[in-house]
């Protein structure tokens, strides 16, 4: 009779021997692999590539079919079409039917915007007061009142407050704990929602009385940034590549979409603006403003506004600009930066030859 010990190391050895021969046979990746024409990695939304499946161990591959984001592509003389909607960074997926099985590999792309983004610049209509200790990070008009929240300066907490845009007084004013570092801004059904940077939380406000009603925890997002609406639901930005969409009811992310151009995947977007199917974004840290598909998350322009941070007062706390509200009556686009003295509504226009 064998001793225990061996009956149990005979046994061990031979299941390891069947999972790894098993895993050996049936791992998708030591069957087949996906291979890209010229193996690129970045790719454009609507263009036709060449694909293939790298057949590792000379299986009968009886039908092989293409997927992104669970949609299946268009698929003919050995190409796929990325009709797609959502940009950004994908996975590519491969299933694949043979010998009476069926597998799904996957390889990871980029899928970029088809063209390039247009410059824009602005003309200047009107330059109104601004509080030169307000730290700007989010704004929006509702029935010409304007609303701006801001995160907290030296000495002073972060607060949500309504103005007169056209002589700078407030006329109502919440201030937030100090421990909250105030962010973006939207108005949705009588409702103000407000960021908070890193403390994973944001709040809501009743519209009229700008008393706090309820307060929410973010999901995947990392941190809180900007934010905006489309009339339906919120999308908001939190410093990485992804826009988040939010359902405003249950304030759950329900998705997002990536912020791209024709050539890379970009990160910086901050306060944001939603007018007409596109979202206007301040770039981090920069004197410029990006014009990106609602829907896709291509970066379609960037707005040039440099020299406007020259016609503000310069001091010792000026910093940079962000802050951008659409006036829907005027027509008009309201911007700012933190610690200003002014508000400036502007028109945006195409950029043209001899402009600065």
């Amino acid at each position: 009779m064998k001793h225990p010990m061996g009956l149990m190391k005979f046994f061990s050895c031979s299941i390891l021997i069947f999972f790894l021969a098993c895993g050996g046979e049936t791992n998708p990746r030591n069957l087949f692999d996906i291979q890209i024409e010229g193996n690129r990695k970045q790719l454009q939304q609507g263009e036709s590539v060449g694909v293939s499946i790298q057949n590792k161990k000379g299986k009968t591959i009886d039908h092989v079919s293409y997927f992104i984001d669970g949609k299946e592509l268009p698929f003919q003389s050995g190409k796929i079409v990325l009709d797609i909607e959502k940009l950004g960074n994908k996975l590519l997926e491969a299933k694949i039917a043979y010998e009476g099985n069926s597998i799904a590999i996957d390889k990871k792309i980029k899928v970029l915007a088809k063209m390039p983004p247009e410059i824009y610049t602005y003309e200047v209509i009107q330059e109104y007061p601004h509080d030169i200790e307000a730290f700007t990070q989010g704004l929006e008009f509702h029935n010409d009142t304007l609303y701006e929240g801001t995160g907290s300066g030296k000495g002073r907490k972060s607060f949500l407050r309504k103005i007169d845009y056209r002589t700078g007084k407030v006329l109502q004013q919440t201030d937030l704990e100090k421990e909250y570092f105030g962010e973006g801004i939207s108005i949705l059904n009588d409702k103000v929602y407000q960021l908070t940077w890193q403390k994973r939380m944001g709040f809501i406000y009743d519209l009229s009385s700008l008393k706090r009603s309820d307060s929410f925890q973010y999901g995947e997002s990392k941190e809180g940034w900007g934010l905006c609406n489309d009339g339906k639901k919120l999308y908001k930005s939190d410093g990485t590549e992804k826009i988040w969409i939010l359902n405003p009811e249950t304030l759950v992310e329900e998705g997002y979409i990536q912020t791209v151009t024709n050539k890379s995947i970009f990160n910086k977007a901050n306060e944001l603006e939603y007018v007409d199917g596109k979202i206007y974004a301040n770039v981090w840290q920069k004197e410029s403003m990006m014009i990106i598909d609602a829907k896709s998350g291509a970066i379609e322009g960037v707005i040039n506004f440099g020299g406007l941070k020259k016609r503000v007062k310069q001091h010792d706390k000026l910093d940079v600009l962000n802050g951008v509200a659409y006036h829907p009556e005027r027509g008009t686009f309201f911007v700012t930066g933190k610690n200003w003295d002014k508000l400036f509504e502007v028109r945006i226009k195409k950029k043209e030859d001899g402009d600065l």
